[in-house]
Order: structure tokens, then sequence, then C-alpha cells
């Protein structure tokens, strides 16, 4: 008796379980990967004409099998090819998930990095949502964002409200594109996001939000938006959006997310209903 559940000829052991479970499990973080977007309905296409190559070839269907057998002769390469963000959002996720990934960002024998003080990106924001400005800042986390900041201008500045708000100034030449923030610095302005192409973004989202979505859709990356259009303040992480945040509930937000201390913007602890 090779397991505990036997079965007449089958015989079901533990390996098998887990084996069962362990598929199980990949399939539905690849389901949880694809769900809302284009290439979910990819995939279904391509299981459903699959599992039709299979139905004609035990039917003895000689003809069509080998149409069908040709097409999926290719699978391996037309997968990479029209699921290539998919597969690089996946693995971006297993490597952020890795002890090695805790590892490296464990500095030996130095001294722990200071606390990103929230203040001056909640007042900024706060001030730049009454003017209805426009702003889009990204903060960094365990993904790496320097290839999204070489696709602006270099700053390596010191955080500040008056700098933001510099930034962000309609008439300012930095204003049009987003602010990302690494190492409690701001490292680049007028830096260019991957847009969303996920069809369940609601149509009321400018391209401002788009860019948001896109890039935590791809990294572990906060942030914060403030609408030119409604002057909503808002935060989006892993893809999804917190609108109509106010200045107390953006502080203990981003206080959450990046492990800050959300008092720092003068603000009590409390979190707003997202609209």
């Amino acid at each position: 008796m090779s397991g505990p559940f036997p079965i007449d000829f089958l015989r079901f052991g533990w390996t098998d379980a887990a084996d069962v479970l362990l598929v199980a499990v990949l399939l539905y973080q690849l389901y949880k990967l694809l769900r809302g977007s284009v290439a979910l309905n990819v995939a279904v296409g391509w299981a459903s004409l699959y599992l039709l190559y299979l139905v004609v070839k035990a039917l003895g269907l000689e003809l069509l099998t080998t149409i069908l057998g040709e097409f999926m002769s290719v699978g391996v390469l037309a997968t990479i090819i029209l699921f290539q963000q998919e597969i690089r959002r996946f693995l971006l996720t297993v490597g952020q998930a890795t002890a090695f990934e805790r590892v490296r960002r464990w500095r030996w024998g130095r001294p722990a990095a200071e606390p990103l003080t929230v203040a001056p990106f909640v007042e900024a924001a706060k001030s730049l949502s009454s003017k209805y400005t426009g702003a889009l800042i990204c903060f960094s986390q365990a993904s790496d964002l320097s290839s999204y900041a070489e696709s602006g201008d270099c700053l390596d500045a010191e955080v500040s409200k008056r700098l933001l708000l510099s930034i962000f100034n309609k008439t300012s030449p930095l204003h049009d594109g987003a602010v990302i923030v690494t190492g409690g610095r701001l490292q680049a302005a007028r830096c260019i996001l991957p847009v969303s192409d996920n069809p369940d973004v609601p149509a009321a989202l400018g391209l401002r939000h788009r860019a948001a979505i896109g890039l935590t859709e791809i990294t572990d990356a906060v942030v914060l938006v403030v609408s030119e259009e409604t002057g909503q303040m808002s935060l989006v992480r892993r893809g999804v959006v917190e609108r109509g945040l106010d200045a107390a509930a953006l502080a203990a937000r981003l206080g959450e997310w990046l492990g800050t201390d959300s008092r720092a913007a003068g603000q009590p602890v409390a979190v707003a209903t997202a609209t």
C-alpha cells in the first residue's frame, strides 16, 4: 500500500495530495495575476482551443487534429509573447517573497535608515488639492524603480513641501510626470510610468490614476495621486485605488504602508472611508 487512500488500482498518497495542492495554489495565483485584465480572456480562449484539440484528436479527425497540433506546437513561444507582462509581474512577486530579498535589503553593521517623514507629502498634497493642481508621487519599496527614474530628470534632493509645490506648479517644466521617492529622498521628477490596460478601471479615472495603477500592478510601490479635475487625493497600492482621502487618512495610510509615523503630519491617526 503506497498511500492512505487506496482506490482499487489507484493509489493516492501524501505526495500526490501535496502535488495537487501545489498545482491548485499555482493556478489560483495565476488567476489572481490575470484577473481583471485582457490577458484572462486570452488565457480562456487558449485553454478552450486546447480542449478542442484534445476532443478532435480523440474523435480521430486527422486533418483538424493536424492543423490544431501545428498551432499548439508553438504554444510556449506564443504564451511568452502574449503574457510577457504577466510573466514579469509573477516573477517580481516571487522574487519579493523570497528570503534572499529580505537578506539583500538588510544592511549588516550599518545604522538603520532614517524613517520617511510623511508630513511634507501630506501638506503638499493638501495644498495642491485646494488649487486643483495634479500630482503623482511614487514611493519605492523593495522593487527597484531606477528604470522609471531614468526616464525623467535626476534630482537626488531632500524632501520638502516647497520643493514638491515647485515641481508640480503648472508653470514648472518638471510638473508633467511623476516624482519618484527612494531612500527618503526625491530621486527624480518628470518620470514616465507604465499605464494600466485593465479594462475594469473606471472611465472617471484619468491618465494619472491609470499610470499609478500600472506601476503598482508590476511593483510594490505606493503612489500618491492628486487629481487635477476634482482635487481629490488618492493612494494606489497593488493596483487598488483609495480615493477621496482627507489629510488625516492620507497620513495614516502612508504611515501604515510605508512603515513611518503617520502622526508626523500633525494630524490624528484616522482612516476615512474611500469613495
